[in-house]
């Protein structure tokens, strides 16, 4: 809908369903045909395809490149979480975005492994020259693990979730 691309919905819409959100996950360490993202997922080809298009057209995915496979046209699809305009930062949109990554994490946290985890939450008053810094120093660790991604099942990695939502608090509530 043409009021979805003005209000910055379509993003947030294109997100909404959570296979999508684990596509964008997924697309971040490799750059991956809809057959292989269905492989991947354990989800068919078809769906895998429509999926990746609805995300493609919300402007979360970039096509990285395009073969011929068995004569038709296979795109490749790669997420790019550091680009710019993923994604509309108004506050409606930015809480319905929270409430996705939260359902997100609830099913991640039924594959808890083994191995190193940190867990931590915090409702705090703190300076603002604090929390810009803590901010900051995040952000630079979430671009480190998104960097470092590697296509899933390569050999020496390690399957991991990291969810991070940081932001200032009305004063008001």
């Amino acid at each position: 809908m043409p009021w979805e691309a003005e209000s910055g919905l379509a993003p947030l819409r294109a997100m909404a369903h959570p296979l999508r959100l684990r596509m964008l996950s997924l697309l971040t360490g490799a750059e991956l045909s809809a057959a292989e993202v269905g492989r991947e997922l354990g989800i068919t080809h078809a769906n895998a395809s429509y999926h990746l298009r609805q995300l493609h057209a919300a402007g979360l995915l970039d096509v990285a490149g395009e073969e011929r496979v068995r004569g038709g046209l296979a795109r490749r699809y790669r997420h790019d979480p550091a680009a710019p305009d993923r994604g509309s930062r108004t506050p409606v949109t930015q809480r319905l975005a929270y409430r996705a990554l939260a359902e997100e994490l609830s099913r991640r946290s039924t594959a808890v492994g083994e191995g190193r985890q940190t867990l931590t939450d915090a409702e705090l008053w703190v300076d603002p020259a604090v929390w810009a810094s803590v901010c900051d120093r995040v952000a630079d660790a979430m671009r480190d693990l998104h960097d470092a991604a590697r296509p899933p099942r390569a050999s020496d990695t390690v399957r991991t979730s990291a969810t991070v939502a940081l932001f200032t608090m009305a004063t008001d509530q």
